[in-house]
């Protein structure tokens, strides 16, 4: 499951990417500066896996990761082919979902592809390319079932309904995301791939003193995606940047005390890409390992079990499985047993977000 950061050239994504991956995409003050996709696997900040670790006292720690990609700036015409742009938006197609950084910072030293700091007009200028790409998509798929539905095919006609429906949404100049559909309609839209269809998370890449309680800019960004119901945040990219170059834990820490927050941005925007993937965190607990694994929501104790290892799923018996919080307010499994608060759990069990569980299993 991969995160892309997508934006205008020179709105602070490779500078975002960083402070994510420390993976050191390089950052310059002009376009393109990133062609081919950067690509870091982000560690997920997770409170209840230190608290795990003091309890276990493991040997290791593993904590969940996501992938975020950093893709190149989008230009007007990227639609087109402009700028690179159909290599840019293939890039977009493979992610999952979308972090839209908007720059909301005034600075000389830094140009902007269009000669002023306005994130509403940014935002525009994205939209109008990925809708516009959609839109070409659309019209291809509505085409082919309109030609098949002529010879009777069922199936063939409803797909080309929706594909009309969904081609005079995105001329109205609304994305996909925003169109109300019926489940199964949501499943050929899935197979589509659209660019407007992914979950998207507005990132203000605002300056250093607005790092607390963001601008004039972060307020209109809200206002203007009210509708969508996409989370917006705010972030000090550069300042974060500066912060991840410091050496310990504590110079980072006091640095973040004197700015006047509680934690660092980039942990915000980690959790929130992670929601937006629509994932979910259980554990393993050990004397070896304390380990957090990504799993989707709405997966069942097999599939969560595979992601550990295939043999898992197949041969699953049954899952041991102890609440995050009882296993945290009784300090050990054996305490949890004695309480009578371990569940034993079948196929059918639907993990929840922070189950501490222990597979059995045949091979």
């Amino acid at each position: 499951m991969k995160c892309g950061i997508v934006g205008l050239p020179n709105v602070g994504k490779s500078t975002l990417f960083n402070c994510l991956s420390n993976a050191k995409a390089q950052s310059a003050n002009f376009p393109f500066c990133t062609i081919e996709p950067n690509v870091g696997t982000v560690s997920v900040p997770d409170e209840r896996l230190a608290h795990l670790e003091k309890l276990v006292n493991p040997q290791r720690v593993q904590p969940a990761v996501v992938e975020i990609v950093d893709i190149a700036g989008l230009v007007k015409g990227a639609s087109k082919g402009e700028g690179l742009g159909n290599q840019f938006l293939g890039n977009i197609r493979e992610t999952n979902a979308i972090i839209h950084v908007l720059r909301c910072f005034e600075d000389d030293n830094i140009t902007h592809v269009d000669g002023s700091i306005d994130p509403l007009r940014d935002k525009e200028t994205i939209d109008f390319e990925l809708q516009l790409k959609d839109l070409e998509t659309l019209e291809k798929k509505a085409e082919k079932a309109k030609k098949i539905a002529k010879t009777g095919n069922k199936d063939a006609a409803k797909e080309a309904d929706l594909m009309t429906r969904l081609v005079a949404h995105v001329e109205a100049g609304q994305s996909v995301r925003s169109f109300d559909a019926t489940e199964s309609e949501e499943a050929l839209i899935a197979e589509s791939q659209l660019l407007t269809a992914k979950p998207v998370l507005y990132l203000c890449n605002v300056d250093e003193g607005s790092a607390v309680s963001g601008n004039e800019w972060v307020e209109k960004v809200r206002a203007a995606v009210a509708s969508e119901k996409a989370e917006v945040l705010h972030i000090a990219a550069a300042t974060e940047a500066d912060i991840t170059e410091l050496d310990s834990f504590e110079e980072r820490e006091m640095f973040l005390e004197d700015m006047g927050l509680k934690e660092a941005g980039v942990n915000k925007v980690i959790r929130s890409a992670y929601n937006l993937l629509d994932l979910q965190t259980y554990f393993t607990a050990g004397e070896k390992e304390v380990r957090a694994w990504t799993i989707p929501v709405g997966s069942t104790a097999p599939q969560a079990a595979g992601v550990i290892h295939t043999d898992f799923e197949k041969g699953f018996i049954r899952a041991e499985v102890i609440a995050y919080d009882d296993f945290s307010s009784m300090g050990s499994e054996a305490a949890v047993k004695e309480a009578g608060k371990l569940r034993v759990e079948g196929k059918d069990y639907i993990v929840k977000d922070g189950d501490v569980m222990h597979f059995r299993f045949n091979v």
